[in-house]
């Protein structure tokens, strides 16, 4: 038992002159009326009520704590019930963090969208390709392409995406395009620095394996190999989505396609807590339906 409950189930006592009625409004029995007016007064050391077989009465020092604790569970009450709508209505701070290429196209989209629907959400965005503590750094929800092997997270699968070996046509034209993974070897890649920089998977005829590649260098950013492979530096193996405004222009221009493998998915991290506020529910769905179909992140 608490203190409020304690406070709470005096006031109903002095109020009604009888545990018997304190005991129908709270819904309780009265011996835990009883029980709780005494642990009170054993915790404040003073006697709260003159009792007697037939009549019920305040002491001073009940008079007191009648008067002072009006404000106090009115404002206990108020607050329990602007937590309940918490709990039923998206508002508040949601904190989400994200690797940084995403943002371009497919998230800045769902965000742009989220906060337009529920104004009464202050979205926090985190952006960084290294592991993220989500407790440690009051993270609500963590968004990643990659595998999340935490037990105490909850992982939802959101979207499948694929990804494109993709270079310049400046770059292609004085190399030649590479007719098999394996000839990946005579080219520099860009490598993205969370994958293995020497080895790259790919897919043929359902048999999944890596191929060793030569790297010129690495980033732990694919949108800053998607810069590079621009100018001409090299092969970029990156998320196909992020790529996608260069490739439909033609900036870039993919290869192997018919190699590429198809296990990549976006995943939504979240914590195993008995209560998520409605924003993150709210966020969680959201994202799920912004993603309802394989061509989702590259909206």
């Amino acid at each position: 038992m608490d203190g409020f409950d304690l406070i709470k189930t005096f006031r109903e006592v002095a109020l009604r002159r009888s545990f018997s009625r304190a005991a129908m409004s709270l819904g309780v029995s009265k011996g835990t009326v009883s029980r709780y007016v005494t642990e009170l007064e054993k915790r404040s050391g003073v006697r709260l009520l003159n009792r007697s077989t037939r009549s019920l009465s305040l002491t001073d020092a009940g008079e007191l704590l009648l008067e002072r604790s009006a404000q106090l569970v009115a404002m206990a009450e108020t607050t329990l019930h602007d937590l309940q709508a918490h709990g039923a209505l998206p508002r508040g701070r949601l904190r989400i963090s994200a690797p940084h290429g995403l943002i371009a196209g497919w998230l800045s989209n769902v965000i742009a969208e989220f906060i337009r629907r529920f104004p009464d959400v202050y979205v926090s965005l985190v952006f960084t390709n290294n592991a993220v503590d989500m407790i440690a750094e009051g993270i609500d929800i963590h968004l990643t392409g990659g595998r999340i092997d935490d037990m105490n997270l909850i992982v939802r699968r959101l979207a499948q995406f694929d990804m494109v070996v993709c270079a310049s046509p400046g770059y292609w034209a004085q190399r030649g395009i590479p007719q098999t993974p394996e000839d990946l070897s005579r080219y520099e890649v860009l490598s993205f620095a969370a994958m293995p920089t020497t080895h790259l998977p790919f897919e043929t005829a359902g048999r999944q394996y890596e191929v060793a590649v030569h790297s010129r260098m690495e980033a732990n950013d694919p949108i800053a190999l998607i810069e590079l492979a621009l100018r001409g530096a090299g092969v970029a193996y990156v998320p196909e989505p992020l790529a996608q405004s260069h490739l439909e222009r033609g900036a870039l221009v993919p290869a192997l396609r018919e190699h590429m493998r198809s296990d990549h998915w976006v995943y939504a991290a979240y914590s195993q807590r008995r209560h998520n506020s409605a924003a993150m529910r709210a966020m969680l769905d959201f994202l799920e339906q912004s993603t309802g179909s394989a061509d989702g992140l590259a909206q």
